[in-house]
């Protein structure tokens, strides 16, 4: 059995940079090529049989030549020395990209890397695009003096260069080195290439690798077959071939510079000794192509998952096909690897075929969205509720992304409320109903919001048909304002006041609650005509009156901080919100004007409890009653007359809810003034 890599033969470059000299041969100009256009001895002695001749260096071309530039690329100084004559630039755009990234790179002070072969002409001409400068190394041993280790290293690969060998120096590099920054340049056909020979090498008898021996991609891919199967051959046409006794399994691949002409001679003559026979129209078969086309669905197979493509293998087809990370999904959030995995077998749109560049471009996210189109209808007839996952913000609104298909949904009809910032709701899952859909221009627009307001109807009437005052619900703040809280209790809103929210004095609900807390609130009011709800929230456990009536007895001494004063008396505070009244005839042991002639605010005294009513939230302190009286002063108190009584002591509480009145002190009625006697007249005199 013949095994052939598909992969074998003309990559796009080196098959553009051919196509492109014999196209210009039949101009019957007079062409000449800097230096041997691939890597090829017959096709160059072909080349040469039709008079195109190659040259060392431009001084060497005649004037009236046409000068192409091969497909490994040159150094910025060859352009300029073949400014004003007639060129035909040839080179590879993979080669051409590593020439800017090294212009630009070298321009920003970089110290540019190139691994490769410093010989190798693509290496020269990399290297010409940063004034020759660049550090060139070709072996994984390399060592990295202390002023490179310094400098910021900006690292290209020489693109037929083998990938592991590749990481392999880029890891020895960053062991020592502070600044890295790693280009992986090798061609992507390279790639494919090399992993092909490895997986057909591990399973043949015998491997033959065709191609010249000049050529880099060629040797490599022999060095990989060799590491796999002993039995290898580096050839470049089927003379070459060796006469040895047939293998039960032999596997072909060929260099990217090798031409399809001398793989079919190889194989030709391979299938002659191979066991069984086979018919060599159907083994080249393997090798060639299979008609592709524009708009075809087909089954591949995942061989490799890239940081922005997914590798696959089509089946029989020459080229492996290239499915770009944004053609494999609508999540900008996912990676490749998130959504496939090697070995898996997918199904594909064909976007592209171009068998000169050896490219195949596939997409999944149109098949996907085809195939998902369906539903779209038919969810929109059924008004089905669909599910999909918010994946960006544009202009009026969100894309919501469901099964493949993307599906607009208007700022308006994104929440069931107004959203200032649309990106915040970006990565969220939604339920939405398709509300428009436009089949020719392949428009879908949905609505979360006829969902979020069907179901507060539904809600709603539920609510109506349980509630009543006094009946407990969990509520979630759905906003403030500067008079209260209002909360969703299922589909209705009812307003907690800023009384209701807390037992202290608070300026604004937010120093209490914020949007989107939960709250335990009972119905303290309601109107099923004006829809108007009132809620309690304040717990009587917490009442600060309730807690001082736990804790405070007539005849307590208690310690208090003078709150404000009045004209018949002084406030303290006992406890937070319970404040006691120290009368004015209860402040000191004697006659004082005012309270302020005694106390100030903020300042803490003890005082005695000489009343509680707790129904009215009264408390009546004394300090007077903790003033030691002097024995003498009480004798004198015994014998004097007892003075007027005063009027009772009123306390008042700070609730605003109870009524302020005004204490008055009694005076006692002044006494008549007793008639003086005149003196006698003698006296007088």
């Amino acid at each position: 059995m013949i095994k052939v890599a598909k992969t074998a033969g003309f990559c796009y470059g080196v098959k553009r940079a051919v196509d492109g000299v014999y196209k210009e041969i039949d101009s019957e100009k007079k062409i000449a090529t800097l230096g041997h256009l691939i890597h090829n001895p017959q096709v160059i002695d072909d080349l040469e049989g039709k008079g195109v001749i190659s040259y060392d260096s431009v001084s060497e071309i005649p004037k009236d030549y046409t000068v192409v530039i091969r497909a490994h690329g040159v150094g910025k100084n060859i352009y300029d020395e073949l400014e004003g004559r007639e060129v035909i630039d040839l080179t590879c755009p993979f080669v051409s990209k590593i020439h800017r990234i090294v212009s630009e790179h070298h321009d920003k002070g970089y110290q540019i890397v190139i691994v490769g072969d410093k010989n190798h002409p693509e290496v020269i001409g990399i290297n010409g695009w940063c004034g020759g400068e660049a550090v060139i190394i070709n072996d994984v041993n390399y060592k990295i003096d202390e002023n490179l280790a310094e400098k910021d290293l900006c690292i290209v690969a020489q693109t037929t260069i083998n990938r592991e060998f590749f990481g392999e120096i880029v890891q020895n590099i960053k062991k020592t080195c502070k600044s890295t920054l790693v280009f992986d340049t090798i061609c992507s056909a390279t790639k494919d290439r090399q992993k092909e020979a490895d997986e057909i090498s591990r399973n043949s008898d015998m491997m033959i690798v065709i191609g010249g021996k000049e050529s880099s991609n060629t040797r490599k891919l022999f060095e990989i077959s060799k590491r796999n199967c002993p039995v290898t051959y580096h050839i470049e046409t089927f003379e070459d071939l060796p006469q040895e006794k047939t293998y039960n399994k032999i596997g072909i691949t060929a260099g990217a510079s090798t031409p399809g002409s001398i793989i079919e001679e190889v194989v030709k003559a391979m299938s002659e000794n191979v066991k069984n026979e086979e018919n060599f129209a159907e083994l080249f078969a393997q090798y060639e192509s299979k008609t592709l086309n524009n708009g075809d669905i087909i089954d591949g197979t995942v061989v490799e998952v890239r940081n922005n493509e997914v590798i696959v293998d089509l089946g029989g087809f020459k080229y492996n096909g290239q499915l770009a990370a944004d053609q494999l999904t609508d999540d900008p959030s996912l990676k490749p690897s998130d959504v496939v995995k090697e070995g898996d077998t997918i199904k594909v749109y064909v976007v592209g075929v171009n068998d000169g560049e050896g490219k195949v471009v596939l997409s999944r996210k149109k098949l996907v969205a085809m195939e998902s189109w369906n539903k779209i209808k038919a969810a929109y007839e059924s008004e089905e509720i669909l599910e999909g996952k918010i994946v960006k913000a544009v202009k009026g609104g969100v894309i919501a992304l469901t099964d493949g298909s993307q599906v607009f949904i208007p700022a308006r009809q994104a929440s069931g409320r107004f959203v200032q910032d649309l990106q915040s709701l970006v990565g969220t899952t939604v339920n939405y109903k398709i509300i428009e859909i436009d089949e020719r221009r392949r428009r879908v627009i949905g609505s979360v919001r006829v969902i979020l307001e069907a179901e507060r109807k539904e809600r709603e009437e539920k609510f109506w048909a349980d509630a009543e005052v006094g009946k407990k619900y969990q509520g979630t703040v759905k906003s403030l304002t500067s008079f209260g809280a209002f909360v969703d209790i299922g589909g209705v809103d009812g307003l907690v006041h800023i009384s209701e929210l807390s037992w202290n004095k608070i300026k604004h609900p937010s120093e209490v609650v914020k949007e989107g807390d939960v709250l335990d609130v009972y119905i303290k009011d309601i109107n099923a005509e004006t829809k108007k709800i009132s809620l309690g929230f304040k717990k009587i456990e917490d009442n600060p009156w309730t807690i001082a009536q736990s804790k405070i007895n007539v005849g307590d001494v208690v310690k208090c901080k003078i709150v404000r004063m009045m004209p018949f008396g002084a406030f303290a505070e006992i406890m937070p919100n319970v404040d006691g009244l120290i009368h004015i005839s209860q402040i000191a042991d004697r006659r004082i004007g005012k309270p302020e002639d005694v106390l100030t605010i903020g300042e803490e005294v003890e005082a005695k409890v000489t009343d509680l009513n707790w129904d009215e939230k009264k408390i009546s302190l004394s300090i007077r009653a903790l003033i030691p009286v002097p024995e003498k002063e009480e004798e004198a108190e015994e014998e004097a007359p007892a003075e007027p009584q005063k009027a009772e002591t009123l306390v008042y509480s700070t609730d605003p809810d109870v009524e302020v009145e005004e204490a008055i002190e009694i005076e006692p009625a002044e006494e008549e003034e007793a008639p003086v006697e005149e003196a006698p007249a003698e006296d007088a005199e």
